[in-house]
């Protein structure tokens, strides 16, 4: 199982991070270790500067490689959500040398999943309606029909360079928003305006 997420697929979320808009779907990896499904999470003692990403994750149904777009919609199922985890700090300073910063995005328990995924039949995918609340509070709020890499152009793309495997897990972007969780902070995602995740950090 292997878990690729996207990086700026929303415009807003690019210009807040003073990075440019992609001309192509960017991808990075993370391990299996990653994968967090549990409700505590520990803040790691690595980096002071855990900031959130809420994500909608597609979920990979069969073995596929050099998908077309049009035939993409065949790979897939279902939809969750997850949070994709950054070092932020941790990241900065590898950028600032141009060093991998896979340690400040691949560390253990980094890609919060939800237990529950919804069957894409039951979506509008180009409306998709997804959020982060903080405390109760909503702290990010995200749309499927702002993504600047439609489900369906990432699949393809990613799979013109990594054979794609069933249980495969696609991290589809963040919107603007992300920011930083401290410990006693309490994040809720919201898929459709229903709950599938909340965690606490501890």
């Amino acid at each position: 199982m292997k878990i690729i997420c996207i990086g700026r697929n929303y415009s807003d979320h690019a210009k807040e991070m003073n990075s440019p808009i992609p001309e192509e779907p960017l991808f990075f990896m993370k391990p299996d270790t990653a994968l967090f499904r549990d409700t505590n999470l520990y803040y790691p003692e690595f980096t002071k500067e855990l900031h959130h990403e809420i994500e909608l994750v597609v979920k990979i149904s069969k073995v596929g490689k050099h998908i077309a777009v049009a035939n993409a919609h065949k790979y897939y199922d279902e939809i969750g959500l997850g949070i994709d985890f950054t070092a932020r700090d941790i990241q900065k300073t590898c950028k600032e040398k141009g060093l991998p910063w896979e340690k400040a995005k691949a560390f253990d328990n980094s890609a919060v999943i939800s237990h529950q995924f919804i069957a894409k039949d039951l979506l509008d995918l180009g409306n998709i309606h997804f959020s982060l609340s903080k405390n109760d509070a909503t702290i990010q709020i995200g749309n499927s029909a702002d993504m600047i890499f439609s489900i369906d152009e990432l699949i393809s793309h990613i799979s013109k360079f990594i054979t794609l495997k069933t249980g495969d897990l696609i991290y589809t972007g963040t919107p603007e928003g992300v920011g930083p969780v401290k410990i006693g902070d309490k994040l809720t995602g919201f898929l459709n305006e229903k709950a599938l995740f909340s965690i606490n950090i501890k």
